[in-house]
């Protein structure tokens, strides 16, 4: 039996045999009951193409343009935790990974290698995600370096002013391991995570994170720093009319990977309504669930401007390092060219919402006949 890897979901089977047991479910595991997380990936299921037939495929072009940018495809890395409890290199290798294939990748506040160390593995178009501490000389701080290491735009997450109650975590007594630190903080006595009767890391948030963050940092936040700011976090038409009242360069519908409020829609379930709310003003991208293709196909239908993956990207780097996360990239690349080619699409900008179905809409047809 072959053991070749054909889809970015056979990385996370591979890597639950590779990975220490408290790293993979930590990386794996979504907030309590876990619906959001398994909503994640059922919601994208439900939608169904509308295929357009006899269009010359014979060249399909996945480039587009993110704030200004121009990428070789509309899929991106999202910011993940913590990737050298998967791979000695971690973000590093990451890095290599997205430079080479032409895309975006988000850096997290929670890296264990530091902003510097991420510019310095060579050229490439960097976001920064930021995590808003009690201590704002913190928060600036870390701002000004990622701004002076060449990061072109600040992912403020929003949904976690407390963190979501991860219970493998609390069973694990999870914690980073003490070979390793959050690197962006080591000079500032904040790199280490104690290990604790529960979870490691809410213990953590709870001790720094600051609770009060509201639309004013925002603007505090715009103060301090030149770079776009995108909100990610943004799941209702209400919080959307806000982040634009705001002056945000964009948005990112995402309920953090199903890791924080249980029982929220699925991103995908979510994005419509954003999009709409958004009016063309922003762009809104989407993260979670995506594992295909026609995933992207699918966000991109209903109004993404462009996805970010995360568990994907982790579990290829846990299993093959660099190699393994410019596999997973190019895998996804390829089936969403595809995929564009057989729906009739020969550039991102044909992509429209004509292309899908949503349940409702076939739910709504049925009651008709």
């Amino acid at each position: 039996m072959s053991t070749e890897i054909v889809n970015v979901c056979e990385y996370e089977e591979a890597a639950k045999y590779k990975l220490p047991k408290m790293v993979f479910d930590y990386y794996a595991s979504g907030a309590e009951d876990q619906w959001t997380l398994k909503e994640n990936r059922e919601a994208f299921e439900r939608i169904r193409f509308r295929p357009r037939i006899l269009i010359d495929v014979t060249s399909v072009d996945l480039t587009t343009t993110v704030l200004g940018f121009k990428i070789s495809m509309p899929i991106m890395v999202a910011p993940t935790a913590m990737q050298r409890m998967a791979h000695p290199e971690g973000e590093l290798a990451t890095a290599r990974a997205a430079a080479a294939a032409g895309t975006i990748m988000t850096l997290s506040s929670w890296a264990t290698s530091s902003v510097e160390e991420v510019a310095s593995v060579g050229p490439g178009i960097r976001f920064f995600q930021l995590y808003v501490y009690k201590d704002r000389n913190v928060v600036a701080q870390l701002v000004r370096r990622a701004e002076g290491a060449g990061f072109k735009a600040i992912a403020l997450t929003v949904d976690t002013p407390r963190l979501g109650r991860r219970e493998s975590d609390i069973k694990n007594r999870f914690a980073l391991p003490p070979h390793l630190t959050l690197k962006n903080f080591e000079g500032l006595d904040l790199g280490h995570m104690e290990k604790t009767s529960d979870s490691g890391l809410a213990s953590y948030v709870a001790g720094q994170i600051d609770r009060s963050l509201s639309w004013k940092d925002v603007k505090w936040l715009q103060t301090i720093t030149k770079l776009p700011i995108l909100v990610k976090g943004v799941m209702t038409a209400e919080d959307t009319k806000l982040a634009l009242q705001a002056g945000v360069a964009g948005i990112i519908v995402s309920n953090h990977g199903a890791r924080q409020l249980d029982y929220v829609p699925a991103t995908i379930s979510a994005l419509e309504e954003v999009v709409q709310a958004a009016s063309g003003r922003v762009p809104v991208f989407l993260d979670g669930g995506v594992r295909r293709g026609t995933d992207v196909l699918k966000a991109l239908a209903l109004g993404a401007a462009g996805i970010f993956i995360g568990r994907p990207v982790v579990f290829a780097l846990a299993c093959e390092g660099e190699a393994g996360v410019k596999k997973a990239l190019k895998m996804l690349r390829d089936e969403f060219e595809l995929a564009m080619a057989l729906a009739g699409c020969t550039k991102v900008k044909d992509i429209n919402r004509s292309h899908v179905q949503t349940e409702s809409e076939r739910l709504a047809i049925s009651s008709r006949l």
